[in-house]
């Protein structure tokens, strides 16, 4: 299953040079979660109310090309593997008008209670694991 989400790019994302701050695209993959996330009927609020948190253990991005103040992006995403303990998503953001490839990356995660100790999904909420089996 992928998922994608469109964003315009602001100006306060950008750096000196007139591109978007590469640290930036962090938190683009993060916006592309939640409405992942929101697509599926399972908010991070709804997780958190359910005792379900998880929690960031890792990024690796490619930087493939910029994108200016005013570009619109589209970020794909898709879960590359699910044991029901961990997931990694991956990404591809990709400039609209041209097609090209911006960047691509993946985030690494773990499912934990509230106290950040590591649960199983599958076995703590599978209704909510299934979703991702999907």
């Amino acid at each position: 299953m992928e998922f994608s989400f469109e964003r315009k790019i602001n100006y306060y994302e950008t750096d000196r040079m007139g591109v978007v701050h590469h640290s930036n695209y962090i938190r683009f993959m993060e916006e592309a979660r939640c409405k992942w996330l929101e697509s599926l009927d399972m908010p991070f609020s709804l997780m958190e109310e359910n005792g379900v948190t998880i929690p960031v253990l890792g990024v690796n991005c490619e930087y493939k090309y910029h994108v200016t103040f005013g570009d619109v992006i589209v970020i794909s995403l898709f879960i590359k593997e699910y044991s029901g303990v961990r997931m990694t998503i991956g990404y591809t953001i990709i400039n609209k008008e041209n097609g090209k490839i911006v960047l691509t990356g993946e985030t690494k995660h773990c499912f934990t209670d509230k106290s950040l100790k590591p649960i199983n999904l599958k076995k703590r909420a599978p209704e909510f694991s299934a979703k991702f089996e999907k």
